[in-house]
């Protein structure tokens, strides 16, 4: 890479120029790619919570499973239990409904649960675990006295974070959800789902015999009619993003390739072979890349821990290194592309079309 190391240190302007270009970019991805998962978190992450192999809901016919339109009976719940190579089934209710404290009013999502749920899951009826962030909400603590839909209940625990929704968790007992439920119109609801554990266990078969619908955890959330819509536009706005750093990354390398059209002609009339001339600019690429996708990854790093505390910002690998991964790949494509009709030229015509 010596001709291209001396490029970089001859034309420092020019690369500098890519460079922040290409820095710029990858900061539009990384916040976009942070506020989709940020926002997907915020839809999904009681329900990845949820324990089993499988979440059942109950089926809605030709248009599929639905967590708002779920309802399962205590007859499901048996039959369910009864099923070869299933080893528990826990009810799980879910409404969503306000939580007042004081004159504090929060959106929340309940969830009714048995005990076995999870370790902080309430024990006795009228008392309450709430979520980290539904406890900072409403400015409440353990012992704090908690209306929802009129009935007072009693924080006895608060939890981890956990959202459902884009509103934060309280956890409830079943029976307290039940009465929720049926003050709310819905009195025959025993449940919103089953998680259920198992193995070896015929699925679909066991779904069909029931009436209802058995998926993963990743499957399932496709039954969250929000989380499709958001999400959807979301990532088809990061892909978008992506073809037009693409185009515009590739546009500044078909550039820089012409205008080094003479340097390579010389290079191959003196009989430099094409891969060393293909390694030489995929190589200054990669660097000019590096950095500026480097540099991009760090603004992003910066300035997403200071927005994720206004914002529904996830910062991880995967919305800034992964981004930077592709952006790379990219990047070197449209540098290859770029290349491909300099390197396929004649040297001694190419030297006399640029002299």
């Amino acid at each position: 890479m010596f001709v291209a190391l001396r490029d970089l240190a001859y034309a420092k302007g020019r690369f500098l120029l890519i460079g922040a270009v290409v820095a710029l970019i990858t900061v539009l991805v990384g916040f976009l790619a942070g506020l989709t998962g940020g926002l997907a978190n915020q839809n999904i992450s009681a329900v990845l919570a949820m324990p089993g192999d499988r979440i059942v809901l109950g089926s809605s016919g030709a248009s599929g499973a639905s967590f708002s339109d779920s309802a399962l009976s205590t007859d499901q719940q048996r039959a369910w239990e009864r099923t070869a190579g299933v080893t528990a089934v826990e009810p799980v209710g879910i409404a969503q409904t306000r939580a007042e404290i004081g004159g504090t009013r929060v959106g929340i999502a309940a969830f009714g649960v048995e005990p076995t749920y999870a370790g902080d899951a309430p024990r006795l009826d009228g008392t309450l675990t709430l979520s980290a962030d539904a406890a900072d909400q409403l400015g409440a603590r353990a012992g704090s006295a908690v209306t929802i839909a009129g009935t007072s209940y009693t924080v006895g625990a608060v939890g981890a974070a956990s959202w459902y929704s884009h509103t934060p968790v309280v956890l409830m007992t079943l029976a307290d959800f039940q009465h929720l439920a049926a003050s709310t119109g819905s009195p025959d609801t025993h449940a919103t789902a089953f998680a259920v554990t198992g193995k070896d266990v015929d699925w679909d078969a066991a779904a069909a015999a029931t009436g209802t619908v058995a998926d993963t955890h990743l499957a399932a959330l496709g039954a969250l009619e929000a989380f499709r819509s958001e999400v959807g536009s979301l990532l088809m706005m990061v892909a978008m993003l992506f073809g037009i750093s693409a185009l515009v990354i590739g546009a500044f390398f078909t550039v820089w390739t012409m205008q080094r059209t003479g340097d390579i002609a010389v290079l191959k009339a003196l009989g430099a072979s094409t891969r060393s001339l293909v390694r030489d600019a995929l190589g200054q690429a990669l660097l000019v890349l590096a950095i500026g996708i480097g540099v991009g990854i760090g603004l992003v790093a910066a300035l997403g821990a200071i927005a994720g505390t206004a914002l529904p910002f996830l910062l991880s690998p995967l919305t800034t290194l992964v981004p930077g991964a592709i952006m790379i790949a990219l990047g070197l494509a449209g540098a290859a592309v770029a290349l491909r009709t300099v390197t396929a030229a004649d040297p001694l015509t190419a030297l006399g079309s640029a002299r």
